[in-house]
């Protein structure tokens, strides 16, 4: 089995509680984004952007997750409020925005899929330059006060948050499917 195959095989999500710093730098990070928007694209549509968040701007956004929570349940507990302040304990959130918009000839379908591959592409990147990454969306990834703050405009969406940190420890691999339940073979 070659690198990439070996990469691919033992791939798996990092959560950001099993992150520490350091981050990806600076010139990193650029390498991760020109890697990950390397995907399908047809028409040359570009249908997706980042936003990179980091660590001041995480501690901002933990606190209105926080906030809103209270205004959605005041009964909310503490323990519940810090949960909400924890999503952004990662070193690193990429946020990969889909910015499909109607073309006469590339189906939007086509272009969610190139922000989804988008997406996995900055996970295996992160991942092969031996970081962890975990591919999250979560209910604030809906909010609309939650997108007012990262600056998501009208008719784009959250594709993804890309936590990326230095795995801590690697968590218990999943159980994955097996094959039999979920290939069909035509002939």
């Amino acid at each position: 089995m070659n690198d990439m195959l070996a990469l691919l095989a033992r791939r798996r999500s990092v959560p950001p509680k099993f992150m520490a710093a350091p981050a990806p730098s600076e010139a990193e990070l650029g390498e991760l984004l020109t890697i990950a928007a390397r995907v399908p694209d047809h028409g040359k549509l570009t249908p997706w952007r980042f936003v990179t968040i980091g660590p001041h701007t995480q501690r901002r956004f933990a606190e209105a997750l926080a906030e809103f929570t209270r205004a959605d349940n005041p009964d909310a507990t503490e323990d519940m409020l810090q949960r909400e302040r924890e999503r952004f304990a990662s070193p690193l959130v990429v946020a990969v925005i889909s910015t499909v918009a109607p073309h006469p000839k590339i189906p939007e379908w086509e272009q969610e899929l190139s922000a989804g591959a988008v997406c996995m592409n900055l996970v295996t990147a992160a991942t092969a330059m031996g970081y962890g990454a975990s591919w999250l969306t979560g209910w604030q990834s809906y909010d609309p006060r939650f997108l007012a703050l990262l600056g998501v405009k009208a008719g784009e969406r959250v594709a993804g948050l890309i936590h990326i940190g230095s795995p801590k420890e690697m968590p218990a691999d999943r159980p994955r499917p097996a094959l039999a339940d979920i290939v069909t073979h035509l002939d």
